[in-house]
């Protein structure tokens, strides 16, 4: 993946906008969505390095959306 996608706010439009509609898409199996939620809400609830600054927490939770969308996406074409 090049750096400049990956900083790109055409991607991260399109992230946002996918996450919700692939994660109530009856053609997404429950496991699979299962792959985003448990470790964004393990992640959030555990203690962590900053536990005042939730920076890091909406990092990783954005990590996880778009690897869920790109393997959502890939996986499930037609979802």
């Amino acid at each position: 993946m090049k750096w400049k996608s990956w900083w790109s706010l055409r991607r991260w439009s399109h992230i946002f906008r996918r996450t919700l509609p692939l994660l109530i898409s009856g053609k997404i199996p429950f496991t699979d969505k299962l792959l985003l939620v448990v470790p964004a809400l393990l992640y959030w609830v555990l203690p962590d390095v900053l536990p005042w600054i939730p920076i890091d927490d909406m990092a990783v939770t954005m990590l996880l959306m778009d690897w869920f969308v790109t393997r959502a996406e890939r996986k499930f074409p037609g979802a």
